[in-house]
């Protein structure tokens, strides 16, 4: 019965920035793996970027080097920092966790980058 819930969506200019959040409740196994996925109009959700609770880190190419995540354990929270948004990055980003116990979502939050 975990729950995550993001926060931090919006709408930004191209080359803006923004920070997305994930708070996660319940019962949360030590090992586990955090992300970001996102879905676009008409496309398929896709990774962003996950970070292990140890801190091992996997980004997708089409945001290495403007995005950065991490997570502080103590709080069950994992962080989006968004830099240099594209009008591309246009999606519903998804915050994932992925445990031996199976696999949550949240519910999503809305970042748009206007032209």
């Amino acid at each position: 019965q975990v729950q995550l819930v993001e926060s931090g969506g919006g709408l930004v200019q191209a080359g803006g920035s923004l920070r997305l959040s994930c708070a996660a409740s319940g019962r949360i196994f030590r090992l586990n793996v955090m992300g970001w996925y996102r879905q676009a109009p008409g496309k398929q959700r896709e990774l962003v970027a996950t970070i292990t609770n140890g801190g091992t880190i996997n980004y997708a190419e089409s945001v290495k080097g403007r995005f950065t995540i991490s997570r502080d354990n103590a709080k069950n929270t994992v962080y989006l920092e968004m830099n240099s948004l594209k009008p591309e990055d246009t999606a519903v980003y998804y915050c994932r966790l992925e445990a031996v116990e199976g696999v949550d979502w949240g519910q999503g939050t809305q970042v748009t980058v206007s032209s």
